[in-house]
């Protein structure tokens, strides 16, 4: 497992095959476009049925709103107006908005509404502490997709500080200058994550399109997980709410990332230890030979079975590459002196 952590003046870039991932870190803010360029190397990688965008650490026109949660998504005109009316009356304020300039691009079919709408908290949670505010973050997340998914009036992608995401169907290149990405410095951030989707498993379905998001933790994944389907039915068992969507059968990595790291407690290195654990003969050769047996006998039910890679951040901006072990999908790592 390797592991960024934004120590240095230069620049940790992952990246990986099939589907094509971009994870790039830096001490200065920079374009999404990067990511996209590194993707445009790896075209022949990715099926144009998709492109995610998720930045952390925020620059451009978001740099002053970090301390604010910013939702990002996708609306009809009427989900706007539902999204509006149902903030009134959680008692959110409207402090910023944010729309890209969009080009029109023959390939891509424009929604109505691709905004993120930076909020200041109900005045009696302003002076909560932050597990409370980060608890009605995310159950007005998944209440607003409950609210839109029935009719697609709304896209829900994250609601959190300083994370912004953006998603929609196509090609990768033709989606960022879509977006207007390649003429506007708006969108810049330290820690960006971007997918061109290879279309295997689902119908093409903005949930399907990775990166994946759950309270400060981002991933994702380059291949197939066929244990999907008892990863899922373990997470759901575990009483959290957030636990929910799987529209794809790699956001259970990210789901599985807040368990341990977050809900269980343990150290990120052992992410890698649940998901792919070591063998007998292995085990026995580490110092903590006794935490690991406990964790591959209590938490076998989030052994993925890959071929799989799985980059992601954390709530502190680590920025994490790992790959199943019996199963690998090579991934690269570089660094370039900024």
């Amino acid at each position: 497992m390797i592991v960024s952590q934004q120590k240095k003046p230069f620049n940790t870039i992952l990246e990986v095959t099939m589907c094509r991932l971009s994870a790039i870190t830096a001490d200065e803010y920079f374009s999404p476009m990067e990511n996209i360029m590194a993707l445009e190397t790896m075209k022949e990688g990715h099926d144009g049925s998709g492109l995610g965008l998720m930045l952390k650490n925020l620059g451009g026109v978001f740099e002053q709103y970090k301390e604010y949660p910013l939702l990002s998504g996708i609306f009809t005109r009427d989900g706007l107006t539902n999204l509006e009316a149902y903030m009134n009356e959680q008692g959110f304020e409207v402090i910023f908005e944010w729309e890209p300039k969009i080009v029109p691009k023959t390939n891509i079919v424009r929604r109505e509404h691709y905004i993120t709408i930076a909020y200041d908290y109900p005045d009696g949670f302003r002076h909560k502490s932050w597990q409370e505010k980060e608890e009605l973050l995310t159950s007005t997340r998944i209440s607003l997709r409950h609210l839109g998914e029935p009719d697609g009036s709304m896209f829900i992608f994250s609601f959190y500080p300083d994370v912004l995401t953006l998603k929609e169907v196509g090609d990768p290149l033709e989606v960022a200058e879509f977006f207007g990405l390649d003429k506007s410095d708006d969108l810049k951030a330290k820690i960006i994550l971007a997918q061109g989707r290879q279309n295997t498993n689902y119908d093409i379905y903005l949930y399907a399109c990775h990166p994946f998001f759950i309270q400060g933790y981002g991933t994702m994944t380059n291949g197939e997980n066929t244990a999907f389907v008892p990863i899922r039915e373990y997470l759901t068992s575990r009483g959290n709410p957030a636990y929910m969507g799987y529209n794809s059968d790699s956001e259970v990595f990210t789901h599985i990332l807040h368990y341990v790291n977050r809900s269980l407690g343990y150290p990120l290195t052992y992410y890698k230890d649940v998901i792919t654990p070591l063998n007998n003969s292995e085990i026995e050769g580490r110092t903590d030979k006794d935490a690991l047996k406990l964790i591959k006998n209590a938490l076998r039910p989030l052994c993925i079975d890959g071929p799989n890679l799985v980059i992601g951040f954390t709530p502190d901006g680590t920025v994490f590459m790992v790959q199943d072990a019996k199963k690998l999908r090579p991934g690269e790592i570089g660094r370039a002196h900024v």
